[in-house]
């Protein structure tokens, strides 16, 4: 199993319109081959000395998946190709990082 995190970062005030087009491909994603686990997280303010602020412009998307070659095949998916075209007018960058579990 690897474990992936995609932090995006949304252009100012746009992360309603992102996750108005991202719940639209959750249940797609979550039929694929090889998909645990799929949704979208953001910041939860805390007074907790250790949490960094509250970032109102990120969404960071927790997904699980069996193998590289899923998350490969996720990536190509045709609901994939045609999500990327309806939100890249909100999304700043992305980064990702694949882990695996210790």
């Amino acid at each position: 199993m690897i474990v992936v995190l995609a932090t995006i970062e949304l252009h100012s005030g746009k992360r309603n319109d992102f996750l108005d087009e991202f719940h639209k491909i959750v249940a797609p994603v979550r039929a694929e081959s090889g998909c645990i686990e799929y949704f979208p997280a953001t910041d939860h303010a805390t007074n907790l000395p250790a949490q960094s602020p509250a970032r109102a412009d990120t969404v960071v998307v927790v997904e699980k998946w069996e193998s590289i070659e899923h998350l490969e095949a996720h990536l190509i998916a045709p609901h994939m190709m045609s999500y990327r075209p309806r939100v890249k007018d909100f999304v700043k960058s992305v980064s990702l990082q694949i882990l695996s579990p210790a």
